[in-house]
């Protein structure tokens, strides 16, 4: 039996948008705006769905690693934008674990929310710093189905060290999402409760 291989890999136009490898992004709002970028330009190249994200050193401001939706044009549900640029910076820094000794301390900053499989996936990616921009159910208002999440999920991830920040530039990231359900960009992963699903949108 013959396995596809997978291979994931940013759409070229993210590399000619970071070219700059030496960039700093000191402030917090810097850093969303360059996730937001990132959100938008993803629905104008259609390389995937309106959510972006960064792996950023708390420290330096530098980039470690951005990350886009991919779920539609891999067909992976799995190819969040947190789950994209969380893979690309644990394989630029060495480790499976970014909190690691010896590395800076990082942060993830997303333009949304986390969604359910996401949010499970900050505690043991390392990362110091939660940064969101769009909120839960600005996602779900254009509907996106973002999963079952704890009510107490921001005191749960700060219970285990990990610092979180809401509502940061929400208004740009709300109007990329909007723009996208705007455009009739594909709804991927909503479905009523119960039901199958078009396999065709599922992704």
């Amino acid at each position: 039996m013959c396995f596809p291989r997978f291979v994931l890999r940013l759409p070229d136009w993210v590399e000619v948008l970071l070219s700059d490898s030496e960039r700093v992004y000191p402030t917090i709002e810097e850093r969303m705006q360059l996730a937001v970028d990132l959100a938008r330009r993803n629905v104008q190249h259609g390389t995937g769905g309106p959510f972006g994200a960064g792996v950023f050193d708390m420290e330096t401001g530098k980039l470690l690693a951005p990350g886009v939706n991919l779920v539609v044009p891999l067909r992976c549900s799995t190819a969040h934008a947190e789950i994209v640029a969380l893979t690309i910076a644990q394989q630029r820094a060495g480790s499976f674990d970014l909190g690691s000794s010896g590395l800076p301390p990082y942060e993830l900053v997303s333009s949304t929310e986390p969604c359910a499989m996401c949010l499970g996936a900050v505690p043991w990616s390392g990362v110091r710093r939660l940064v969101c921009g769009a909120r839960d159910e600005d996602a779900r208002r254009v509907g996106f189905d973002e999963g079952a999440k704890p009510g107490d999920w921001v005191a749960s991830l700060e219970g285990r060290g990990i610092a979180v920040l809401r509502d940061v530039c929400r208004t740009a990231a709300v109007a990329v999402l909007e723009q996208y359900r705007s455009a009739g960009g594909v709804i991927y992963n909503a479905r009523p409760e119960g039901a199958g699903g078009d396999p065709e949108q599922g992704a």
